[in-house]
């Protein structure tokens, strides 16, 4: 069945029908093809311009986003908050409004506010890609996560997903959550009561609080970094004592099945969500994750660009 891409944003894997997230696999599947060439740069968008705006500090993101734009032969402008008009006092509507004079065709955009590319998506008529927001969304995170489970298992429908950690804090949980459950697979949510609390199950995941019930029948298990501020804020008593009870260790590792996958976002907090004997051993993926994670941001790009009414 023919399908033709026809949103000029990626804001959410909620926005997404299941046929449309599943072509984006599809077609970063292609693009993973091009970074395993000798030569690895397409003419895709070339004469397109990409602003990076990063207002909210990123590393493993931003530089996937911006080798990605080069390897499809785009101009790439890099900006920062600590660089831009914002520092001022300029609103970000008018910085982005700005930006968009320029000519540029596509704004790949973190902001720590909730929403804020949904804001200016609406105001803008270059298209604009969701590189994280608050605590609501990272598609591309998402997307690259889902891209590499059906890689390594061949399917995503049917398959049971355990997501452990800080849920209640995390755009990395939703977006997968959402991404997961639109493509047929089960979501069990693992974690302290703090972090995890039981009104995700309206959403239609399994809410769980004991580590071990919650990775006995996982094929997958992706494991969220643990950020220190939660313990600060009382969220749980001490890092030790959330590793002792919800971190994959020697121990822990035998709740799973010998075939399930270990995943992370990054970057990994070694000995606290994920020992490094795991983050490294036959289970895990991690890598492959971030390689992965250029094919999908390149698709991300192509399609994206390819709806721009200039």
């Amino acid at each position: 069945m023919s399908f033709t891409w026809n949103r000029k944003d990626l804001l959410s894997l909620y926005d997404l029908r299941p046929e449309e997230i599943t072509y984006l696999l599809d077609t970063a599947e292609e693009f993973k093809k091009v970074s395993q060439r000798k030569v690895k740069k397409v003419p895709a968008l070339r004469g397109k311009t990409v602003v990076n705006f990063f207002v909210e500090p990123s590393t493993r993101t931003r530089v996937s986003f911006e080798l990605a734009e080069q390897r499809l032969s785009a101009d790439i402008i890099n900006m920062s908050a600590s660089v831009s008009s914002l520092t001022k006092g300029e609103t970000l509507l008018d910085t982005v409004k700005n930006i968009e004079a320029l000519q540029v065709d596509l704004v790949v955009m973190r902001h720590s506010a909730t929403g804020a590319q949904n804001f200016i998506a609406k105001h803008l008529k270059c298209g604009v890609i969701n590189a994280g927001d608050g605590a609501h969304s990272h598609p591309t995170q998402a997307l690259l996560d889902i891209f590499t489970i059906r890689e390594k298992k061949g399917r995503i429908e049917g398959l049971k997903v355990a997501i452990v950690g800080d849920i209640l804090h995390s755009r990395v949980a939703r977006s997968n959550i959402w991404g997961l459950l639109k493509l047929g697979a089960s979501v069990t949510l693992v974690g302290p009561a703090t972090l995890v609390p039981k009104e995700f199950e309206q959403v239609g995941v399994r809410v769980c609080h004991n580590l071990q019930e919650g990775l006995a029948d996982a094929d997958v298990v992706n494991l969220l970094r643990i950020q220190h501020e939660r313990q600060a804020a009382g969220f749980f008593p001490s890092i030790n004592e959330y590793a002792r009870f919800f971190g994959i260790n020697e121990h822990t590792v035998k709740f799973m099945k010998p075939d399930a996958m270990v995943m992370h976002p990054g970057p990994i907090n070694r000995g606290v969500e994920l020992e490094g004997s795991i983050a490294d051993g036959p289970q895990s993926v991690i890598l492959e994750q971030v390689t992965n994670g250029l094919a999908v941001r390149m698709a991300v790009l192509f399609l994206v660009a390819g709806c721009v009414q200039k």
